[in-house]
Order: structure tokens, then C-alpha cells, then sequence
């Protein structure tokens, strides 16, 4: 017997939700899975186009998660690229996925590879936090 079934929601610290927007919308094509002022915070969670079933959530280090100095110590771990967030996307064609993010301006770490998986690189958001994608192996 299997006690879960599936990952809904996974989290990653931004600095600037709608700079957050802009980026994993406008350049990574996701698509916003919900964005709610709740008054004490904004739940923003966006996902793959046609997967809402598989959030992540953009959020902003701050109340009422934690107190305002633990959310400046976070974000200056964020600003460092010390928060260890991480996502990995799978694409069906890794250099031409590299070439259009590339032709949008967004920086990257690392150029496609192959590996024995499968061709994959690397960039990392405006917060510093790590993006890779993969074509895996067929």
C-alpha cells in the first residue's frame, strides 16, 4: 500500500513575484496556476501548459511563513544562489529549447550536453536559483 499518490506543489524563494512572472511565464512559457492575495501573502504558483496538477509555487521569503529578520537572512541567501532550489524540466528537443531561451535573453550556466541520460543544460532564474532540462535518451 502506497500512502501518497502523487507531488502537487513544490516551493522556490523568489525576491520580486512579478519579476518571478516574468521570467517562468514570459520567457520559460509556464503558465500561472493560481494568483491570490491573501491579504497576509500572494500565493503565486504557476505549472507546465496544460499540467496544473504539478504546482510550483513562487514564493516571496516573508510573513507569515517567517519573521522579518529570518526573511532578510533568506533573502540574502537567495541573492547568493544559497538556497539550493532546484527544478528540472524535460523537453523534447533540448538544443532548440536552448536556442530560443538564448534568443530571449535568458543567461545560461551550461550548454546542452549530451550525458548518458539524455541532453541537458543549465541557467539559473533572476534569483539565483537552478534550472536545468532535459531531453532524455529514447
Amino acid at each position: 500500500m502506497h500512502m501518497f499518490n502523487a507531488i502537487t506543489q513544490s516551493q522556490i524563494y523568489v525576491l520580486d513575484q512579478d519579476e518571478a512572472l516574468d521570467f517562468y511565464v514570459g520567457k520559460l512559457g509556464l503558465e500561472v496556476s493560481a494568483d491570490v492575495d491573501m491579504g497576509f501573502m500572494r500565493w503565486l504558483t504557476v505549472s507546465i501548459p496544460g499540467h496544473p496538477e504539478r504546482q510550483i509555487m513562487l514564493e516571496k521569503p516573508g510573513a507569515p511563513a517567517m519573521s522579518e529578520e529570518t526573511a532578510q537572512q533568506v533573502r540574502e541567501l537567495v541573492t547568493k544562489g544559497a538556497m539550493g532550489g532546484w527544478l528540472i524540466f524535460t523537453t523534447d528537443d533540448c538544443r532548440k529549447t536552448y536556442e530560443t531561451l538564448l534568443a530571449q535573453g535568458v543567461e545560461f550556466t551550461e550548454e546542452p550536453t549530451d550525458r548518458p541520460y539524455g541532453t541537458d543544460c543549465g541557467l539559473r532564474d533572476p534569483f539565483g536559483n537552478r534550472i536545468r532540462f532535459t531531453q532524455p535518451k529514447s
